[in-house]
């Protein structure tokens, strides 16, 4: 089952452009992950793999995002066995639809943005409203930090899921830095979100946490001769402090491989 609120996830993507009917660029990938992962409520430790359909793209307004995680791992202890969980942000663009000019600011565009979360067996259902900054830093594929609230619309304890929370906010940075050594092309991507704490509807205090999670990979396609972007392995870091709101933190590394179709 997926935990109460969140998972493991990969949110780095390299923004090649591929030319399609309704976008100005778009990028699909699937990520599969590997690591072995604690339950926080447990303290179980399992060996779990984590397959991500992830994608990204921009228009005339804006870009969208989304992924969906299908979790599996070796511990039948009703966490993780088998679940999926999603996330859709759309953010709309103050410099396409008000011709905002940002001149030689670092500042690239401002973004207004709507998203959600939800996870299956826990019943979750959060919204995401809020405002986007995408930063123009010299290298990097995209710099982006995301504030929103974190509303909860969940069923609850009632309907058999996760205990409802009150609602709180999220800060999210997210980056791309793509690199060479030699013949051999990489990329520093990733995400680091900070929550702010809550408390449920069973009276359970739900801490703040602080969740990174930073991927170094390597063009293994460009290696093999293949297209650039489309095959990379690498290794990503999951720093997670008080995980799920609990006591619990958690360093992992896991081996990662993303494909672009």
């Amino acid at each position: 089952m997926k935990t109460p609120i969140f998972t493991a996830l990969t949110l780095g993507f390299t923004l090649t452009t591929t030319s399609v009917t309704a976008a100005d660029w778009s990028n699909t990938q699937l990520h599969i992950n590997h690591g072995e992962f604690k339950n926080p409520f447990s303290q179980q430790k399992a060996n779990q793999t984590i397959y991500s359909l992830q994608h990204a793209s921009g228009y005339r307004y804006g870009d969208n995002f989304f992924f969906i995680d299908y979790s599996t791992d070796d511990l039948d202890d009703g966490h993780q066995d088998g679940d999926f969980y999603g996330e859709w942000y759309s953010t709309f663009s103050l410099g396409k639809l008000a011709g905002l000019k940002f001149n030689d600011s670092p500042l690239q565009d401002v973004g207004i943005v709507m998203g959600f979360n939800a996870a299956g067996d826990a019943k979750v259902m959060k919204y995401l409203p809020g405002v986007k900054l995408s930063w123009n830093l010299d290298g990097f594929n995209f710099f982006a930090t995301t504030l929103t609230a974190y509303i909860d619309d969940s069923r609850g304890v009632k309907a058999g899921g996760a205990p409802k929370e009150t609602n709180s906010y999220i800060l999210d940075v997210a980056w791309s830095y793509p690199f060479s050594l030699g013949d051999h092309k990489f990329e520093f991507t990733g995400h680091v979100e900070y929550l702010t704490g809550r408390d449920n509807e069973v009276g359970g205090d739900v801490n703040n946490w602080l969740l990174a999670q930073p991927i170094l990979r390597w063009d293994l396609g460009h290696a093999l001769e293949m297209p650039e972007n489309q095959l990379m392995l690498g290794l990503e870091w999951q720093y997670w402090q008080n995980k799920l709101g609990t006591d619990t933190d958690e360093s992992v590394p896991q081996i990662h491989l993303a494909w672009t179709f």
